[in-house]
């Protein structure tokens, strides 16, 4: 039943329409002025308050949401609007998107608020966008003051080291730069290295995106090299060396360094973008294959490649005939598991029940899965994408994987059709189980896997996260052969822990015992008990005792505690740390070329 007069019928939908993009812009607007205080911080040198900045701006867009859903329920009555004004609503929005510079992130936060209000029946109708409707071809910001998208620079006019000391300088950082001339001169040896003498073409020029990409303790210059038909994607970490200096840490010239870089492990960026598909659409000149969603998701709008990422997933299925099966490896107590072969996810339910050992709860885990969202992953904990009333079609679920559903979270299904209707779960990039990988490996695999573990551990507890369940199954290797944590049900901060050493045994028996002699409170943790679920493969106790024998002292566990509740964060580099200019060119430093170590790499 319609609610209101025809006559006003239109002008209501106008006025819904205008109140849903000022949501946005308001939105958009908290997202730009984050990034942009970010400079601000990164020159002050002020982790701590970066940290907590990235963290409140992930949380903002459901603040945005919420508000604007309230707006429209005191002011119009929303639940109540009948479906001709809805879809009159969404002619409106259109109209108003045709200049709009964020007009696919504005059409996602329309879909957020109607699907806030409208029951999920309504998801695929006309009421929303399932398909965007503006194009967001050639969007550049052309006012006069506005800074464009890149900037490009030619070096055969003022020559090489002048253009990258420019390049440099247009970002305008306020702290002094400890040695600009000498990086710039490291940068050039670098890419005579590793792109070797070349022939500067006509054509030649260097492009760099006009806005810094900040996160933890860099600030990243990112940009493509043009000569002839080749594209060299590069991206220039700056870095302080010591308070109120600051420097180029290296350059990365590689696009396997790039994707790492911007790979699903690592926190979101906090970079000002006028236009994120003109940024987003850079990024994909330089890195192919990284999914739109995934680079919408790595430069912080994560709503945005959720989106995307769904309109995706829809796509596969319409071209693909495989069905959905009961993920590989060892079966979790507390997540039912399940992938499609063709497509490179997981998807991750959590169960009705849990058995023993396990003494958790439906909201404690989501908990966890949001502590994790909103930390600084440093490469090493998988994103996650979560999503609710997820409808699959039935006859595209193995008959196996349809019992383990409906034996293990029958609350969290219910059939709508020929369509299973998932009412809660989480999405995670597919990698190889670490204990699959360590089983079936090579020598040289373990040495790689085990490094990898434990240094993926020791940057995880530098960044205040105790993993809880740190058995192999719970890690996984990516495609770039990084390993990466991505079961978060037992995941504690490092603080909220009591280190602590096993007591020596009171009598002959206790050693005997199967059970532990002493006290356990519900926060302690005994390294030195690790190596019993750890080590039991001569092959990967060698490999780790030689590697990571400290990873068993508790001093070094309790170190890294000590130095969090000092409030110091440990520096973290997501390339190995000899490509530093400070390591790999030290005569330029000042250091002995023999030296492995020195204070700057530290």
């Amino acid at each position: 039943m319609n609610h209101f007069p025809k006559l006003l019928s239109s002008q209501i939908g106008f006025d819904v329409a205008q109140t849903m993009l000022e949501g946005f812009d308001r939105h958009y607007c908290v997202f730009r002025d984050a990034a942009i205080e970010a400079k601000t911080l990164f020159e002050a040198g002020d982790w701590l308050a970066l940290q907590q900045l990235a963290r409140e701006r992930i949380a903002s867009y459901d603040k945005r949401v919420d508000e604007c859903v309230m707006l429209l329920e005191d002011e119009y009555d929303a639940e109540n609007i009948d479906d001709e004004i809805w879809q009159q609503i969404k002619l409106h929005y259109i109209g108003l998107l045709t200049s709009h510079r964020q007009p696919e992130c504005a059409e996602t936060f329309f879909n957020s608020v109607c699907c806030k209000i409208l029951h999920r029946s309504y998801f695929n109708n006309d009421f929303i966008f399932v398909r965007p409707a503006i194009s967001t071809e050639y969007i550049e910001n052309d006012e006069p003051a506005a800074k464009p998208t890149y900037r490009a620079y030619y070096p055969a006019k003022d020559g090489l080291a002048a253009t990258l000391e420019r390049i440099v300088t247009n970002f305008q950082l306020n702290p002094p730069f400890e040695d600009l001339q000498r990086d710039v001169q490291c940068v050039m040896q670098s890419m005579t290295e590793v792109l070797g003498d070349f022939k500067a073409a006509p054509n030649f020029q260097i492009h760099v995106l006009s806005s810094l990409f900040f996160r933890n303790k860099a600030a990243y210059i990112v940009g493509r090299i043009i000569n002839s038909d080749s594209v060299v994607p590069f991206a220039v970490p700056v870095r302080h060396t010591q308070p109120g200096l600051l420097a180029l840490d290296t350059v990365l010239l590689s696009r396997e360094q790039l994707l790492i870089i911007f790979s699903f492990a690592h926190s979101y960026f906090l970079v000002d973008m006028e236009v994120p598909s003109a940024y987003v659409q850079f990024l994909r000149t330089i890195m192919p294959v990284k999914p739109k969603a995934e680079l919408y998701t790595s430069v912080g709008l994560q709503k945005q490649g959720k989106n995307l990422f769904y309109r995706d997933l829809l796509h596969h299925l319409s071209h693909s005939s495989d069905q959905f099966i009961i993920a590989p490896g060892i079966k979790g107590l507390v997540m039912i598991v399940f992938t499609l072969p063709s497509f490179p996810y997981v998807f991750k339910m959590i169960k009705d029940y849990f058995p023993p050992p396990k003494d958790t709860t439906r909201k404690k885990i989501k908990d966890k899965y949001q502590l994790v969202k909103r930390h600084d992953r440093l490469g090493r904990m998988a994103d996650t994408l979560e999503y609710s009333s997820v409808a699959l079609p039935v006859t595209r679920l193995d008959d196996a994987l349809i019992r383990e559903l409906e034996k293990e979270a029958p609350s969290m299904i219910e059939y709508e059709g020929d369509n299973l209707v998932i009412k809660h779960v989480y999405i995670e990039r597919r990698m190889v189980p670490l204990n699959l990988f360590l089983q079936n490996g090579s020598d040289a695999d373990i040495e790689h896997g085990i490094k990898e573990y434990g240094d993926a551990i020791k940057q995880l507890m530098q960044a205040n996260i105790f993993p809880g369940d740190m058995l192999y199954k719970n890690f996984g290797v990516t495609r770039h052969g990084r390993v990466v944590f991505y079961d978060y049900d037992e995941i504690e901060y490092l603080t909220d822990c009591n280190v602590r050493k096993v007591p020596p045994p009171r009598f002959e028996e206790d050693e005997m015992s199967g059970e532990p002699w002493y006290t356990v409170g519900p926060h302690d943790i005994f390294p030195e008990t690790y190596d019993t679920f750890l080590l039991g493969d001569p092959r990967v106790r060698e490999a780790f005792m030689r590697l990571h024998a400290d990873f068993f002292d508790p001093d070094l566990w309790q170190r890294n505690k000590e130095q969090l509740l000092r409030g110091e964060l440990a520096d973290f580099y997501p390339y190995e740390r000899s490509a530093r200019f400070c390591i790999r060119y030290p005569e330029r430093f000042g250091q002995d070329s023999n030296s492995t170590t020195s204070a700057r790499a530290a």
